[in-house]
């Protein structure tokens, strides 16, 4: 898919001054360093310092290390899954290979590479991926673990074929800032957990093909960061990864100056990138985990270097934690809201750790866990590797904390009430993501997603994917693709147009009791939102205790309007439609559950599943896979007068 002049233009229309100077002065950099290529500078006498504490692998939980050492023994295999994707080449990778079409990147200067189109490169995302070495962290992880050095072998066979394969500006790996920046970061822990090994220093300090390497990837990053309308988490990637370099391979001319210029570029982008309430702003969950886990490790090396970092960055990074900890529901699972592309900022653990349950745990071991935070079960070896680094903050009480569990975050729109049987709704009444173009936000406002023990009942679809498959896109994006109210076909926008890249829907929440709704009463919610023309929607949500009903209603204000009203079930759901009641039923740990799900009669109803022209009925859990699920649409007609009303009766 190439983009056409028009998204251009959009684009182009979002950016304020400075930003379309900084791509034009971007556009020139492009072209002159087509042929100006600068070796990298002399290195002499390079050491690495900043090794973890003695004792630190030894305090690592032995089930974490079993799993992790099972993990690497996979991967030594040539086995790995990306995306849905089932590879069994990684003994010896092809790294412009995408495994999902087939098809190879083509070679030549980065900046001319038409990474968007898929017809021409394959699927840029498969690609990229095994390119972050991420895995290569995880066989390093190993081999500090057992020692043994088939681990080590491998990871310097790897890096060395990697480096031979992508010299500076040659090819899509160095098209994205956010890929150079993983990368270092993924480069350092790799040096730091092969410490061990003899032949460590010569594959990195003592390689003057490694510090070239090193070298042009902090230098490209210095040249090209994100900018505006583009600077929401890849910005904070780039600033991690250039910082955490810096500090750990300090090794050149530049390196004082570029070690401060991210560590600025991190703050003010760590700070704008996050809700005073601590959640982050691009209204997408996974960006919120992927942003703090970058953020922990670029702290976790300035204290490794002995390097000042702000307070602010320590004090966010806390209330990204503590948000967190207010969000997740009993199977500590956090709210599906957004673009979500399994973006990790350090991979050290093996399959089956739980990737909200390890940030919870380092946050306890950093900033110490607060009496309403949940209990956290499970171990990792990232907590031990980061805590042994990050310097304790907060523990001493000397900074003010929420005294108990956070149930609405007025400044994200995003609201949890919670009833008894463990039943989590997130109801959300937020802006339309973040930045000018809202660029990872879905057409969602008023959106519910509600869990029975964990399990999704109403279900927020996922993402799917990017921009290779508009049509999937699309629908995981829209409007009806969530449980939220559509009105004349179009998705939520003021000007009734698509709604990225448009003056976007409003939402303001009207009337929020959070009160846990366990002793017999009963939360409310309410909110509404001015996305369509000429009508504004209103929802209200109330979760009642004694009858375990949630019921929603919603109302519209304004002219006779199409409806389509849509309730997504979650996968593990199988519903008996007739009328306007559907049955509900799951399995939740061996034990059979239900739910009764009166819908409004005043439409007519259809269940979907796994349809594909157009999309409907579908669930992803990740990023590059989707099976089928029910949806429930409902369409007819509002005239402004009357409201639809939805009840969800959970049994037992």
């Amino acid at each position: 898919m190439t983009m056409s002049v028009g998204w251009y233009l959009r684009r182009l229309s979002r950016m304020g001054p400075r930003e379309v100077g900084g791509r034009a002065g971007d556009a020139v950099r492009r072209r002159r360093w087509r042929s100006a290529r600068p070796d990298c500078p002399s290195v002499t006498g390079a050491r690495f310092t900043a090794v973890l504490p003695a004792g630190t692998i030894a305090a690592i939980p032995p089930d974490a290390a079993k799993r992790l050492i099972a993990e690497a023994d996979r991967l030594m295999d040539g086995h790995a899954e990306y995306f849905g994707v089932v590879r069994d080449d990684l003994t010896d990778p092809d790294w412009w290979c995408d495994p999902k079409t087939g098809r190879r990147a083509p070679s030549g200067y980065a900046f001319d590479v038409p990474y968007r189109n898929e017809d021409a490169v394959g699927d840029i995302k498969q690609i990229w991926e095994l390119s972050r070495h991420q895995y290569l962290t995880v066989l390093a992880a190993a081999y500090a673990i057992t020692g043994n050095e088939r681990y080590a072998e491998r990871v310097a066979e790897h890096l060395r074929s990697w480096w031979a394969a992508n010299p500076p500006l040659r090819g899509v790996h160095w098209i994205s800032g956010i890929e150079l920046g993983i990368r270092l970061l993924s480069w350092v822990w790799i040096r730091r957990l092969l410490d061990g090994w003899p032949g460590a220093a010569g594959l990195f300090e003592g390689n003057p093909v490694a510090l070239n390497q090193i070298w042009h990837h902090q230098r490209w990053l210095a040249a090209f960061p994100s900018r505006g309308s583009s600077a929401n988490n890849h910005i904070i990637a780039e600033a991690a990864g250039q910082f955490a370099a810096a500090c750990a391979f300090g090794w050149f001319p530049s390196s004082a100056r570029w070690r401060a210029d991210a560590l600025r570029s991190l703050e003010r982008h760590l700070r704008g990138n996050t809700f005073d309430s601590g959640l982050n702003r691009e209204l997408a969950t996974e960006y919120h985990g992927l942003v703090l886990e970058l953020g922990l490790a670029a702290v976790a090396e300035a204290d490794a270097a002995d390097v000042p970092v702000p307070a602010s960055i320590r004090l966010v990074l806390l209330r990204m934690t503590d948000a967190l900890a207010a969000i997740v529901d009993s199977r500590l699972r956090p709210p599906r809201q957004g673009d979500a592309d399994d973006g990790h900022g350090l991979v050290v653990d093996g399959a089956g750790t739980d990737r909200w349950a390890s940030l919870l745990a380092t946050g306890d071991a950093v900033f110490g866990r607060l009496a309403w935070w949940p209990t956290v079960t499970g171990t990792d070896v990232r907590t031990p590797l980061l805590a042994a680094l990050i310097r304790s903050y907060a523990k001493d009480g000397t900074v003010t904390r929420p005294s108990s569990r956070p149930a609405h975050f007025a400044d994200a729109g995003l609201t949890i009430l919670r009833g008894p049987g463990e039943i989590w709704a997130r109801c959300d009444g937020g802006p339309h993501g973040f930045l000018s173009i809202a660029a990872h936000a879905h057409a969602d406002a008023l959106s519910v997603e509600v869990r029975h023990d964990g399990v999704d009942v109403l279900a927020d679809p996922g993402t799917y994917c990017y921009h290779g498959q508009p049509g999937w896109r699309q629908y995981f994006r829209s409007t009806l693709g969530h449980n939220t109210l559509q009105l004349d076909g179009s998705d939520q926008s003021v000007s009734g147009g698509p709604f990225l890249w448009t003056r976007h829907a409003r939402s303001r929440v009207l009337a929020v009791d959070t009160s846990d709704a366990f002793d017999g009463g009963t939360a409310r919610w309410s909110a509404e939102h001015d996305g369509y023309q000429r009508s504004v929607h209103r929802r209200r949500v109330e979760l009642t205790a004694a009858s375990q009903e949630l019921k929603v209603v919603d109302e519209v204000r304004g002219p006779r309007r199409a409806v389509q009203l849509a309730f997504h079930l979650g996968p593990a759901i199988a519903a008996d439609l007739a009328d306007d009641r559907a049955q509900l039923t799951w399995t939740r740990d061996g034990e059979d559950r239900s739910a009764v799900l009166d819908l409004p009669g005043q439409l007519s109803w259809r269940a979907h599943r796994g349809e594909t022209a157009p999309p409907l009925g579908w669930y992803s859990a990740g990023f590059g896979r989707k099976e089928p699920s029910t949806t429930l649409i409902g369409t007819g007609f509002t005239d402004g007068t009357e409201g639809f009303t939805t009840v969800l009766r959970f049994r037992g």
